[in-house]
């Protein structure tokens, strides 16, 4: 058996916990691959809503392993306290592993984190300050601390002398702070590393042995395809990577062991933070957005920025994720809306582009040409087949697909499991035959050209739109 991958194919928050919940009932395990507490996965069982930072939406599952792969930067605290706060709900912990090369977030990140937003005075990344960052930069630089040195006490030590002078040199004389005491440091880690012993391992080999025995094994990013520090906005994105070639070395597979690539999306687009936002809208139809769809950050309860739906960057996701199938949320928040936009290409300069820039200044200075479907009244959050959406709905997920070029399997119209529509009679690890997928591949590539969009009525720049 082979992996799947679940990614985010926009800004994040696109809602990867509930793909991932869907598809947990039929794998062993389930493995975070990038990203720290700064995401935040939301999954609703029935009456109950569970809010993950850390630990795998597998968890919820009593027969899949979760594990946090060595792509992941973990502060133990965070972990710690979801662990607990797991537990006191009534889910099994136990059965969590974290991997053993996975990076520490020491308290002298978090403190860097605020310092640098704090002394860029509004000109900075827009971080959630937890951090991320300074950890995933010590990572890159070889002064990190990793999850198994909290299990090695000579070498822990030899870590923390290396690093934190260099920290507090920092602090003291760029931020004006105060340094931290390398004893209360390390005293600390060793009892973080005390507490969590159990569940530290080597989750390569248990990765691999899951596979090897015809398990399969599910794999989910945090943050989305446009927040990749390779791929995204940048400067304006994370400090991992959230594409679905990061599940390999955040996971510890290899890309022939994955078979499937599901990438996740809104109807509509949101990011937090700060950077270019072609679509963004600011008026009622942005307040409609945030406040139908409770648009507040899963883990800093932030507002997030809204717009319409973006297909210019989708493409370019569905492309660099090798996405083989779509999940499409929250289109129940779009009902009410008298028109429905899709950004389809940018104007840049007085010209007409449809492919994703490079350059983030090209971005910031793109107005985005629209195609317009009509809206749609009707309430969605009963429907649960495709004939129970209106006409109007069904044409935007067709005109979207075509847009995209890869096929909607499934659309949600609310939170909960039971709100889902199968939209396609194959299960989702075989949608779509290789013909219709090569097809789609050729789209992409400009080989083909795209159908026209079903529903369309108009071409235009929405007034509001930032």
């Amino acid at each position: 058996m082979a992996a799947t991958v679940v990614v985010g194919l926009q800004w994040g928050d696109e809602g990867k916990g509930k793909t991932t919940d869907l598809l947990a009932e039929s794998v062993s395990h389930v493995v975070r691959y990038q990203g720290g507490d700064n995401a935040g996965h939301t999954v609703v069982l029935a009456d109950e809503v569970f809010k993950l930072h850390l630990v795998p939406s597998g968890v919820l599952y009593p027969h899949i392993t979760p594990v946090v792969g060595s792509g992941v930067v973990v502060n133990p605290e965070t972990l710690l306290a979801e662990m607990a706060t797991l537990a006191e709900r009534g889910v099994d912990t136990a059965r969590i592993r974290v991997s053993d090369a996975a990076h520490v977030i020491m308290p002298y990140h978090v403190t860097l984190d605020r310092a640098s937003e704090a002394r860029l005075a509004g000109g900075g990344i827009g971080t959630t300050q937890r951090g991320i960052g300074p950890a995933y930069a010590d990572r890159a630089s070889r002064t990190g601390v990793r999850m198994g040195d909290l299990l090695d006490p000579d070498g822990l030590r030899a870590r923390l002398e290396r690093a934190v002078p260099e920290k507090n040199a920092i602090l003291v004389h760029v931020h004006g702070l105060e340094p931290f005491d390398l004893d209360a440091l390390y005293d600390q880690a060793i009892a973080w590393g005390e507490r969590l012993r159990e569940h530290i391992v080597d989750t390569v080999g248990l990765v691999q042995r899951a596979l090897a025995e015809g398990d399969h094994v599910l794999l989910e990013g945090a943050q989305g395809t446009l927040l990749d520090l390779d791929h995204g906005t940048y400067p304006y994105v994370t400090s991992s990577n959230p594409v679905a070639g990061g599940a390999c070395t955040g996971g510890g597979i290899g890309p022939l062991q994955v078979d499937q690539v599901i990438g996740v999306l809104k109807a509509y687009s949101t990011r937090v933070g700060s950077g270019p936002f072609p679509t963004e809208l600011t008026d009622h139809r942005g307040r409609h957005l945030v406040e139908k769809g409770h648009e507040f950050g899963t883990t800093t309860g932030r507002r997030r920025r809204c717009g319409w739906l973006d297909a210019v960057p989708l493409r370019y996701a569905i492309a660099v994720n090798s996405v083989s199938s779509m999940m499409v949320n929250k289109l129940d928040i779009l009902s009410g809306l008298p028109e429905v936009q899709v950004c389809v290409g940018y104007r840049i300069d007085g010209r007409i582009v449809d492919e994703w820039p490079v350059r983030a200044g090209d971005l910031a200075r793109a107005e985005p040409v629209y195609e317009t479907f009509h809206g749609w009244e009707a309430d969605l959050r009963g429907a649960r087949r495709l004939q129970d959406l209106p006409h109007e709905a069904l044409a935007y997920l067709d005109g979207l697909e075509a847009l995209a070029g890869a096929p909607i399997a499934l659309v949600s119209v609310g939170p909960e499991r039971t709100q889902t529509i199968v939209r396609s009679e194959q299960p989702a690890r075989t949608i779509g035959t290789a013909g219709e997928q090569d097809a789609s591949k050729r789209r992409l590539l400009g080989r083909l050209p795209r159908r026209p969009i079903a529903g369309s009525v108009a071409t235009a720049r929405a007034p509001g739109a930032g």
